[in-house]
């Protein structure tokens, strides 16, 4: 995120120290070590002793990377926190549609299957169809090889 700001990350990090009654637990939270370690990759940080990463990595929710935004003094960041803002209005409006539009969906269907004539049956099969498409489909995994050596213990 601190890139995305166009400032350091140490000075991300100050801020957010320095501004702690601005980033309440709900808005900015530390990772835990287990968090940390699964989502680290084996080669993209340096061994433990040689620099590298001393604490544990932030987390910011929409509400802290607007709050970030506002204590770092970069206009990037001014630019940054206009777009975050309106990403998320525009991602709440979606949903909120979507939520409008499946509520729509049960009245029809209601109104529909109370009836059921010739042309009704033909239509119930086309809303659970319409119903299948809004519900977020999960792709599975592709199984990948590891990546880099095994120990033997």
């Amino acid at each position: 995120m601190a890139s995305l700001y166009g400032v350091v990350t140490w000075r991300l990090n100050e801020q957010v120290k320095r501004n702690k009654d601005r980033f309440p637990g709900d808005f900015v939270f530390q990772l835990t070590p287990e968090e940390e370690r699964i989502l680290t990759s084996q080669i993209a940080r340096s061994n433990r002793g040689r620099g590298g990463r001393r604490t544990l990595p932030y987390a910011f929710t929409e509400h802290g990377a607007i709050m970030a935004a506002n204590v770092l003094n970069s206009p990037r960041a001014l630019q940054v926190s206009v777009f975050v803002v309106r990403a998320f209005v525009k991602m709440r409006e979606t949903l909120m549609m979507s939520k409008e539009f499946a509520e729509r969906l049960s009245e029809l269907e209601k109104k529909l299957t109370s009836r059921l004539d010739v042309h009704e049956k033909a239509i119930v099969p086309i809303i659970d169809e319409i119903r299948k498409l809004m519900t977020p489909r999960l792709l599975p995994v592709p199984k990948r090889r590891p990546i880099g050596f095994e120990r033997e213990e």
